[in-house]
C-alpha cells in the first residue's frame, strides 16, 4: 500500500515501481539482471501470497526466506534454466545456499530502502531483520564449489579429443566453441556476464605482453595478464571463424558467437552452454570409469558456470600466484575475499595435524609409558 499523496515515482503498480529501481543500475548490466532476478523472485511469491509491496511485513520475511530455501511447490517454482519467454521458464534452479538466501534479503532491503524514499512503501520491514548479514550462518570459509585438480584435467583432456572423422563443421565449430569457452574461465577467472559480453579488441598488446579489458561488477574496469595458452586457444578459435591468428584493435565484434559466426552468445545461452557441457562430460565419466569415480561425476553435475571462476583462482593460488596478484585477477576489493581460495594452508594444516594420533609414538615426548 503506498503512502497517499507522496509518492515520487511515475508508477502504476508493484512491477513498475521495481522497474524505476532497477533502472538506476542501468550503467552495470550485471548488477541490474542479478537484482531483478531477486526482485522477481519476492514479486511471484507476494502474488502468491495475495500480497503487494505495501503489505509486507516483519513475519512476512520469515516465511519468505524459508520459502528461499524451499520453494514450494516444486513443479511450480523449480526447474532447468530456459529462456525467460520460455513457458516452462522457472524462478528456481533448486533451493538457495545459505549465502545466496543471504544476498537476495541484501538486495531486497536496499530495493525497499529505495521504495520508502520514492513514497512507494510507508516502511521498510528488512530494516527489522536483526544482523541478517549473518544469520544465515555466511561465514567466510574457504571455497569448496571448485574441481579440484585431478578432475580438472581430466575434463580439459576430455574437451581437447579430436572429434570424430566424419563430424560436421557444425561439430568441429561448437567443440572449438566449447574449448574457448572453458579455457577462457580457466585462464582468465572471468564471470560469465564479463565471458557473453566479451569482445575480440578487448585482448589487446601492450609493449610485447598480451591483455584482456573487462569491465565488470559494480562497473569496475580492469586489464588481465593474458598467458600464452590462452593467445592459443583464441587463434584456434578465429581460425574456425576465418580470422587471423591475433585480434586487432578495430575489431568490436563478440567473442563467443551463434552458429551463423556472427552473432555474440548471451549470458543464459552461454550459461546453459556451459551445464550442457558439465552434463555431458559427468556421463562421458561414468561410461569410462563407472563407481570408481562417483564422486567426480556428481560434482560434474552439480557443476555451475561460477565454478569454473572458483577453480580458476583456486588452482592458480595452489600454483604460487602471490596474494595481491590473484586479488587483481578476481576484482576483489578486499584481500579476506580472495583469501578463501588458499587451500594450500588447510594442506599444510592437514599435514601437520596427521602426526597426532592415537598409535604409539605418534605423539612422543620421551616421557615414560604408564604401566
Amino acid at each position: 500500500m503506498t503512502v497517499a499523496g507522496s509518492v515520487h515515482i511515475a508508477a502504476s503498480s508493484d512491477a513498475e515501481a521495481v522497474a524505476h529501481w532497477l533502472g538506476e543500475y542501468r550503467a552495470s548490466p550485471h548488477t541490474q539482471r542479478a537484482y531483478r532476478r531477486e526482485a522477481e523472485r519476492l514479486l511471484l511469491w507476494l502474488d502468491a501470497q495475495g500480497f503487494g509491496l505495501g503489505d509486507v511485513r516483519r513475519d512476512h520475511l520469515d516465511d519468505f526466506e524459508a520459502f528461499l530455501g524451499d520453494p514450494q511447490p516444486r513443479q511450480r517454482w523449480t526447474g532447468p534454466t530456459r529462456p525467460r519467454h520460455d513457458p516452462r521458464w522457472r524462478p528456481f534452479r533448486g533451493p538457495l545456499s545459505p549465502s545466496s538466501r543471504r544476498q537476495c534479503l541484501v538486495i531486497l532491503q536496499g530495493l525497499f530502502a529505495w521504495l520508502v524514499e520514492a513514497g512507494w512503501v510507508g516502511h521498510n520491514p528488512f530494516r527489522l531483520m536483526r544482523d541478517k548479514r549473518r544469520r544465515l550462518d555466511n561465514r567466510q570459509g574457504r571455497v569448496e564449489r571448485y574441481l579440484e585438480k585431478p578432475l580438472w584435467d581430466w575434463l580439459w583432456r576430455w574437451l581437447n579429443e579430436a572429434p570424430a572423422t566424419q563430424s560436421t563443421p557444425r561439430a568441429r565449430f561448437e567443440q572449438e566453441r566449447r574449448r574457448l569457452a572453458f579455457g577462457f574461465a580457466y585462464l582468465l577467472a572471468p564471470r560469465i556476464g564479463e565471458v557473453a559480453a566479451a569482445r575480440m579488441h578487448d585482448f589487446h598488446r601492450r609493449e610485447g605482453r598480451w591483455w584482456w579489458h573487462t569491465v565488470g561488477k559494480g562497473g569496475k574496469a580492469a586489464s588481465i595478464p593474458v598467458p600464452p595458452d590462452m593467445m592459443r586457444l583464441l587463434g584456434g578459435w578465429r581460425a574456425v571463424l576465418d580470422l587471423p591468428p591475433e585480434p586487432g584493435p578495430e575489431e568490436a565484434t563478440p567473442l563467443l558467437r551463434g552458429l551463423d559466426g556472427r552473432r555474440g552468445l548471451g549470458d543464459n545461452r552461454l550459461y546453459r552452454l556451459i551445464r550442457e557441457t558439465f552434463s555431458a562430460a559427468a556421463d562421458a565419466l561414468e561410461a569410462r570409469q563407472g563407481d570408481v569415480s562417483a564422486r567426480e561425476v556428481a560434482l560434474l553435475r552439480r557443476a555451475t558456470p561460477h565454478w569454473l571462476r572458483h577453480t580458476a583462482l583456486t588452482h592458480q593460488a595452489q600454483a604460487g600466484v602471490e596474494l595481491r596478484y590473484l586479488a587483481e585477477t578476481a576484482r576483489h576489493s578486499r584481500l579476506d575475499t580472495t583469501a578463501r581460495y588458499l587451500h594450500a594452508e588447510d594442506a599444510e594444516w592437514h599435514r601437520q595435524q596427521s602426526r597426532h594420533g592415537l598409535s604409539p609414538g605418534a605423539d612422543d615426548d620421551g616421557g615414560e609409558p604408564l604401566q
